[in-house]
């Protein structure tokens, strides 16, 4: 892949204080779901993830996977489950099918910790999760999806902020519904532009042409062709943002080509599925 040194900005202050913030609520939960986007599934994890969580509980949903074809990210679901060893589910905003499984899946990581506490001699409470992920990878989705139908609060828990407040998912399971945020520290910068072409990197750290450049360089022969029909460009002429912006007649007074409004809509078209169903992963052989 061509790119540019350092081009994605990363801002190791924020970083730092979101992952205090991260730790202060672990001790409030008995589990985790860590969110991913399927388009990127492997980029988009955390990769100190088991350091920060200690031998907290966690699975993870991969989110968004109406924007992929379904037997690519099964492959991927299917090494994540045998790299991480954890429950692996993928999901997506279209339905609710796979809520149970979610609930369920929480519970049940969390009754070993249940557990303990009823050995202890007190009595039983409902399971408390949290979700983490990084930005734009869905996380306030899920929250809202689960607790749709979730609207008693149970109050503040003793040592907890009156800013951190638990929301009634089911008798058997609270939501700490001040999700920990976790940003990356990404020396990687290949990684660092997956992550931006997705959206999950403030548009302040990047130019979008650059970004834009970078996707349209990375696309395998199958995604060029999927790029090039959408956009009307020749089969023989090379897929680049000028030539796009010529075929859609993007150009600036004058008649050349306009970069900028041209990189912000081949962005989106993307973000938003409009293109096709791409994963920009690709598992090492």
């Amino acid at each position: 892949m061509k790119r540019n040194n350092n081009h994605i900005h990363w801002y190791p202050g924020h970083i730092a204080k979101a992952e205090r913030k991260l730790k202060e609520q672990l001790s409030l939960v008995d589990a985790v779901i860590e969110v991913v986007d399927a388009r990127i599934p492997l980029s988009s994890c955390y990769d100190n993830i088991s350091g920060l969580l200690k031998d907290k509980p966690r699975f993870l949903l991969v989110n968004k996977s109406d924007l992929v074809d379904k037997n690519e990210l099964d492959k991927f679901i299917n090494l994540l489950k045998k790299t991480q060893k954890i429950e692996v589910i993928s999901t997506n905003n279209k339905n609710n099918k796979d809520l149970n499984l979610i609930i369920k899946t929480a519970i049940k990581l969390s009754e070993p910790r249940i557990q303990s506490i009823i050995a202890k001699g007190l009595l039983r409470r409902p399971a408390r999760i949290m979700v983490v992920g990084l930005p734009n990878v869905g996380k306030s989705t899920i929250i809202n999806r689960l607790t749709r139908s979730s609207k008693t609060k149970t109050g503040a828990k003793a040592g907890v902020t009156r800013q951190q407040q638990w929301v009634r998912i089911n008798p058997q399971l609270d939501l700490l519904d001040t999700p920990g945020i976790i940003p990356m520290s990404q020396p990687d910068q290949i990684r660092a532009t997956k992550l931006a072409f997705v959206n999950s990197v403030g548009d302040n750290a990047y130019s979008n042409d650059v970004i834009a450049t970078e996707l349209l360089n990375m696309l395998n022969d199958k995604q060029i062709a999927i790029f090039k029909e959408f956009y009307k460009v020749s089969s023989d002429t090379d897929l680049t943002i000028d030539n796009i912006a010529i075929e859609r007649k993007w150009l600036k007074p004058g008649g050349s080509p306009d970069i900028e409004r041209t990189s912000g809509y081949i962005l989106r078209d993307f973000r938003e599925g409009k293109i096709g169903k791409f994963i920009l992963d690709e598992i090492e052989t």
